[in-house]
């Protein structure tokens, strides 16, 4: 195995068009911890990994694996395993995949059995992946980015979609191959997906960086909010601003600088404004990132 060695982004930035799909994004994943790259669907997560892999070419900044690039790596398969999908030849066989991705890479043949041994796929070996559910799918993708036994794994989505039991395997696994001193960095839409598998968080929203550090980090530094909203966003903007309320936009309704939401509630009907949700916003991580990421968006 290649030693586990940092992935490091420095002002990133990648725009289609008009669209500014990563913007200036900064941080760094240490070896020996399970880091989770989390953000919604549109944050600008798969194309940040897609550029750290050299599949998509930066506008703005650099992507690299202990400063040095993939494209220059001597031993890239070596260094780095990728996943990002799960897409195979559906008439092949699960040993077949592996056997002619080990073959034009210049692998070891031998390494086809023993990744699937470590991913617990050698009852399903000889299978057609076509008839592969989608638990096995993403086991053989985890296979194939393992067979080159790299020091760094970078993996997107990789929990999306599996069962209980799947989901608690590649916790596990997951955490072992950081035990091992390896780099693993996955991504997620959802951090309820990866909260019991990630030791430390990068949150992106619209391209940009929102926050890096310990999941504890995300416990907010700043006193509890309120989440309102209304049938009437517009009127109940208005209401807030009357009050001298200062909010921003989230995913769920309006995010109120306010502890009580009783004084929300109450610069609401004297503004006349219909509620459809009012409450404390919870200290819990769910809610921390649910506010990092709605504020981004808004």
């Amino acid at each position: 195995m290649t030693g586990g060695i940092p992935i490091e982004v420095s002002g990133l930035g990648k725009r289609f068009g008009q669209v500014a799909a990563v913007d200036d994004l900064s941080f760094t994943v240490r070896p020996g911890v399970v880091t989770g790259f989390l953000g919604p669907n549109g944050a600008g997560k798969t194309t940040t990994l897609r550029m750290l892999l050299g599949l998509v070419r930066a506008d703005a900044g650099t992507a690299t694996f202990g400063g040095t690039p993939y494209a220059k790596l001597e031993r890239p398969l070596e260094t780095v395993g990728a996943a990002l999908d799960a897409s195979f030849h559906p008439g092949r066989t699960g040993r077949d995949h592996l056997r002619v991705y080990a073959t034009a890479a210049g692998l070891p043949r031998q390494r086809v059995d023993t990744v699937l041994e470590q991913v617990g796929m050698s009852d399903y070996a000889g299978r057609r992946v076509g008839g592969y559910s989608l638990g096995m799918r993403q086991r053989l993708s985890l296979a194939t980015a393992l067979l080159g036994d790299p020091g760094v794994l970078v993996l997107d989505e990789p929990i999306n979609g599996l069962d209980p039991e799947g989901i608690r395997w590649i916790r596990g696994f997951l955490q072992q191959l950081a035990a091992e001193g390896r780099t693993v960095l996955i991504s997620s839409h959802l951090l309820s997906e990866v909260q019991q598998s990630v030791d430390e968080v990068v949150i992106i929203a619209r391209g940009r960086l929102m926050r890096t550090g310990t999941l504890a980090s995300l416990e907010l530094d700043r006193a509890p909010r309120t989440i309102v909203d209304s049938p009437d966003r517009p009127a109940l903007a208005a209401a807030l601003g009357a009050a001298g309320l200062a909010y921003a936009e989230g995913r769920n309704g309006f995010i109120v600088d306010e502890p009580e939401p009783g004084r929300v509630g109450r610069a609401a009907f004297v503004g006349g404004v219909e509620l459809s949700e009012l409450h404390r916003l919870k200290s819990e991580l769910e809610d921390a990132f649910l506010a990092l990421v709605g504020e981004g968006e808004g």
